[in-house]
């Protein structure tokens, strides 16, 4: 995808309109002001998703699906309302496909501890990729070690990409004991959108079920889980303009009615004896506990805000910052940025020769521009490229141009105060 600064004007972007939404841009860091390209752990949240919490707890603060009194009734209908909207986003079927949980890590345990329940015995294999976050690669670990499965990896190449996306065949990763795969959709530290769609395929002809992390997808991708036919997607509410502490896991409902449940208490249940317990219908099967209803009443919001504008003018906007700022960062000396895939979101990572990654970040940070330092939970990434972290810049619909050339001049700075 390519796009020029005319193609995102004429789409009637107005980022100083978008930019006015979020209330955090305009503190000032050392004096100096704040400029977030740390988006890749965590967004900041337009005016609206703030004020949908804080009127939640103002004027309907009550637990959910648990009361006949008003408050609990609105309390509950603003978060159905919630599951709704997340339900048409993603183009899942039915609401009760759509699981509430802290977070894409919560989802991603929930998806491996009950599809091992579900699936694995000695010798099945889970295949995952050497992209993945942590979030992705320890639950699946824990689960091969309770069922004595085996955890294969798709290599990464040089460029950042996987290794059947160079071949067009990727059946050599496959095998018949291959039970699960478990894919990141887009890398939360190269930036590569994988192509998920395509390797979903290749497991499903195998009988093999599919799990899918959105986790940095969400805000910068159309996601339809029926157009990809995933069988489990997860992703968080705070990587998308939503609160922290907010998580989805669709399932298929077909998946979903066969996998146990995960956790045990409130809610989740349909009766209780001390001899023996029977869960309730979906969703609630996987929602034990009071869920964080404020949360995602502000989540629903976060959505409903995205379809407010035109995401494609979003991603245009977005790949204009990686293209200029991939273009500028490389002017300087020792300069050498880790993924190089063809398709990318706004996502960089980079090291400098000479140059520490925790250095470069606290220099930058007195210069009022926060980035990301270490290894982005991706430890074996890091292996595999030889170095010990990057620094990393992501991008998202509020940035501008203005602040790359900052960040780019305030890196250069850095890098003769280091050398």
């Amino acid at each position: 995808m390519s796009t020029t600064a005319d193609t995102v004007e004429k789409k009637g972007y107005d980022v100083e309109e978008i930019r006015a939404q979020f209330p955090i841009l305009k503190e000032r860091v050392h004096g100096k002001p704040l400029v977030y390209f740390d988006n890749a752990a965590t967004s900041q949240k337009p005016r609206r998703v703030i004020k949908a919490e804080s009127t939640y707890y103002a004027t309907i603060n009550a637990n959910v699906h648990r009361g006949v009194h008003t408050l609990s009734t609105k309390a509950t209908e603003a978060q159905e309302a919630a599951r709704e909207t997340i339900r048409t986003h993603i183009n899942a079927k039915h609401a009760h496909e759509v699981i509430f949980t802290s977070g894409t890590t919560a989802s991603l345990n929930l998806a491996a501890f009950s599809l091992g329940q579900l699936l694995l015995k000695k010798g099945d294999e889970v295949l995952i990729s050497g992209m993945e976050h942590h979030s992705n690669i320890v639950p699946w670990q824990l689960a091969c070690e309770r069922h004595g499965a085996v955890l294969k990896v798709i290599p990464v190449t040089d460029e950042g990409e996987l290794e059947p996306r160079r071949r067009d065949d990727a059946t050599e990763y496959f095998t018949e004991r291959t039970k699960v795969l478990a894919l990141t959709h887009v890398s939360n530290t190269l930036g590569t959108i994988n192509p998920v769609k395509e390797l979903i395929a290749e497991a499903k002809k195998r009988g093999g079920v599919t799990v899918v992390d959105g986790a940095q997808a969400i805000a910068h991708l159309d996601i339809d889980v029926q157009d990809l036919g995933c069988d489990l997607y997860a992703f968080s509410g705070h990587k998308a303009y939503g609160p922290t502490g907010t998580g989805v896991l669709y399932g298929r409902e077909e998946l979903l009615n066969e996998m146990p449940p995960w956790q045990g208490g409130g809610e989740m249940i349909d009766t209780v004896t001390f001899e023996k317990t029977t869960y309730a219908k979906l969703p609630f099967k996987f929602e034990a506990g009071t869920p964080h209803i404020a949360g995602i009443i502000g989540l629903g919001e976060a959505i409903r805000w995205m379809e407010d504008y035109d995401k494609q003018a979003m991603a245009a906007h977005e790949h204009l910052l990686l293209e200029h700022a991939t273009k500028e960062l490389l002017t300087i000396d020792g300069m050498r940025i880790i993924g190089t895939a063809k398709e990318k979101v706004g996502v960089i990572s980079f090291v400098i020769e000479g140059v520490h990654h925790y250095d470069l970040g606290t220099l930058l940070d007195q210069q009022g521009i926060a980035v990301r330092t270490g290894h982005h939970c991706t430890q074996p990434l890091m292996e595999r490229f030889g170095v010990s972290g990057t620094t990393r810049t992501s991008f998202a619909c509020f940035n501008t141009v203005e602040e790359v050339n900052s960040m780019v001049a305030a890196t250069r700075k850095a890098v003769k105060m280091l050398r």
